[in-house]
């Protein structure tokens, strides 16, 4: 029937019978959508879904038209020429040949591109070392060597990051960004939903062609489950079926030289994944929680040149103690301690005069002390020269006693067997 509706679509479509052709597009669709749902030979899914996508894009477009007031049917066939009609530009516009609404959707795109560097380097992203690897082999290789990628060797297309939240994804793709000599898209599904039907997917479709446009360059997906989650299910609303069913088929890059450009995703819940999707992603790394080299690489890199009196032991004794926590929870712990000192200053009664005319908190007892408050000195017209005490150990032993890890066992032991059926180590 899907067949037979689609042939007919056609028929009349090419004749320019766009009011007789959009029913027979509509009632095609339907029944491809219900093959897809029941269909379990991958081949034929993925055959029908490229048929679901091409019949879809030109439904909307003659509905475009006829929503314009266009002709309709048409007795004399004249209009078998047009087999895709566009929009007619505004008086101003579309002056270049390029169609207002598409550059409409383009011009909503452009906020995603990253035009300045987030400034996080590869050292900046503690341990990783093959995720890091895996993604300087797809992102900085091909731009500066393209001699390596010749005969059958080419670059990975597509990485999907994935692990427990806040173990760095979202940083080591800034890192990315930072390092990549190329154009950077950080998309999140509210750049790609939309509430007008058939725009999110035609989004999709503008998305990957600015990408081959100003190749070399990377997408970035933040949260792709929120977009991708499994077909079927009960929640899933027409739009998210048919944005996923876009995305797949310009994954695919049917009839598109994708070469230079990289699909990155990154996901806390990779089983909810649609598993087409999936298999588009060549590379399923998982981001784990930090080792101990790691934890003690962050509390440098988040203490950074913040005056402190920690030890290389103190460092290593506060890895230990983290064991379980994320890099996102040694981060809040860290801007936790950044504050004891103000908090000390804040309630100090006695301050001490520096060498160089600064005034510290100091304890009652230590020699050339004033019993004074912050506020009085504030009052005095002295409060550009209040300096907080340097951190010490004892400003982590206050934090950690009072913070633990977010990251559950069983968040943990759904990402490992994830990992052992689908992913690889990052």
């Amino acid at each position: 029937m899907a067949l037979k509706d689609s042939a007919l679509a056609v028929q009349e479509d090419n004749a320019g019978n766009y009011a007789k052709a959009f029913p027979l597009y509509m009632n095609a669709l339907e029944y491809f959508k219900t093959h897809l749902k029941y269909e379990k030979n991958p081949k034929i899914k993925e055959a029908i879904t490229q048929k679901f996508t091409e019949y879809l894009r030109r439904a909307e477009e003659i509905r475009a038209v006829l929503d314009d007031g266009g002709p309709g049917p048409a007795s004399n066939g004249d209009a078998a020429v047009a087999t895709k009609p566009k929009t007619k530009p505004k008086d101003g516009e579309g002056g270049d040949g390029e169609d207002p609404e598409q550059a409409k959707l383009r011009a909503g795109l452009n906020s995603a591109i990253i035009r300045e560097k987030p400034d996080v380097k590869w050292n900046d992203v503690a341990g990783l070392e093959s995720a890091k690897q895996a993604l300087q082999e797809a992102v900085i290789l091909p731009v500066k060597f393209p001699q390596f990628f010749t005969g059958k060797r080419r670059p990975w297309r597509a990485f999907l990051l994935y692990g427990p939240p806040g173990t760095g994804k979202s940083y080591l793709a800034k890192a990315v960004a930072t390092e990549a000599d190329s154009t950077f898209f950080s998309i999140s599904s509210s750049d790609l939903v939309s509430k007008w039907m058939g725009e999110s997917e035609k989004l999709v479709s503008n998305l990957f062609q600015m990408a081959r446009d100003s190749a070399p360059s990377i997408i970035f997906i933040d949260e792709i489950d929120s977009l991708c989650g499994q077909r079927g299910e009960g929640n899933e609303s027409e739009a998210s079926r048919r944005i996923k069913t876009e995305l797949l088929v310009q994954m695919q890059g049917v009839g598109h030289n994708d070469q230079k450009v990289l699909v990155l995703a990154a996901t806390n819940t990779p089983y909810a994944l649609d598993q087409a999707i999936r298999r588009r992603f060549d590379k399923r790394i998982y981001i784990p929680l930090p080792d101990l080299k790691a934890r003690q690489h962050m509390f440098k890199v988040h203490l950074g040149d913040t005056p402190h009196n920690l030890t290389e032991a103190d460092f290593e004794s506060l890895a230990r103690r983290t064991d379980g926590f994320s890099g996102s929870d040694i981060s809040v712990c860290v801007k936790d301690v950044l504050f004891e000192p103000v908090r000390k200053t804040q309630d100090a009664m006695f301050f001490i005069k520096t060498p160089d005319g600064m005034l510290v908190p100091c304890g009652p007892k230590q020699q050339g002390a004033v019993q004074i408050t912050m506020q009085e000195l504030a009052a005095k017209g002295l409060a550009s020269k209040i300096l907080p005490p340097p951190i010490t150990r004892t400003d982590f032993d206050k934090v950690l006693a009072r913070q633990r890890p977010t990251v559950s066992k069983s968040d943990l032991e759904i990402h490992e067997r994830f990992t052992k059926e689908f992913g690889e180590e990052g």
